[in-house]
């Protein structure tokens, strides 16, 4: 039976390795792929070792623009007996990833799913952090303006606290600098904030602490244009 297999690919550059041998001897045969940026595919394919010359591979592409009546048509390899692989932009397809909807229709169709082991962002930034393991969230993004942004944190900080749910949740890069000032401002001081950065790259930074000892920093990271994760536990 034809499978769907899902396929990480690295946090930062297309050369970095990223699948086990085992699991990349499982792929490299694979013709037909649903990706979310064609360019990057290419890339990433052409590293993981793919046999099919990368020009003639079959690329169909699925991200938050495609129309949701389009996403069955994308299985159609796998109604025709050959496998399918689905490539995220950065991480675990599926995870925080318009993949998800794909992989669901797969499962109706009674086609068989292989997730393959690769780097998660939103699970290194938990790994990392000190917060609770054993129960969290991912809350994806918070509102962009100011005040929906300010609401949005002591809302997560208060179900933290409560459920002693750890609260995981990122921004687009250029903004931020202005969640963390805004976390340190408004949380309550023993609340831990963890901010996780370049995960995986040479520029890796992990900072973990109580939003007391952000206060007391005598200078924050810069955050502008980096890939981040944050990590809340208040309980």
């Amino acid at each position: 039976m034809p499978a769907l297999y899902l396929i990480p690919t690295p946090l930062g550059a297309a050369d970095t390795p990223c699948l086990l041998p085992h699991e990349q001897a499982q792929i490299i045969h694979i013709t037909d792929f649903v990706v979310e940026a064609e360019k990057t595919a290419r890339a990433h394919l052409k590293h993981m070792g793919v046999t099919t010359p990368i020009r003639e591979l079959n690329l169909q592409t699925l991200n938050e623009h495609t129309p949701a009546a389009a996403v069955t048509a994308l299985l159609q390899p796998l109604r025709e007996g050959r496998d399918l692989g689905l490539v995220s932009e950065a991480g675990c397809p599926a995870i925080a990833d318009p993949g998800a909807d794909l992989v669901a229709l797969a499962h109706a169709e009674g086609f068989e799913i292989k997730p393959l082991i690769g780097a998660s962002s939103i699970i290194l930034a938990l790994m990392a952090s000190g917060a609770n393991g054993q129960c969290f969230a991912f809350k994806g993004y918070l509102p962009a303006d100011h005040d929906g942004r300010s609401g949005s944190l002591k809302t997560l900080e208060t179900r933290s606290r409560q459920a002693n749910e750890t609260q995981l949740f990122i921004e687009t890069p250029y903004r931020n600098d202005a969640l963390l000032a805004d976390a340190i401002a408004m949380l309550h001081p023993d609340t831990r904030l963890c901010v996780a950065c370049d995960l995986t790259l040479p520029t890796q930074q992990i900072i973990s602490k109580r939003i007391s000892e952000w206060r007391t920093m005598p200078e924050l990271p810069l955050l502008k244009k980096r890939p981040a994760l944050f990590v809340l536990h208040a309980a």
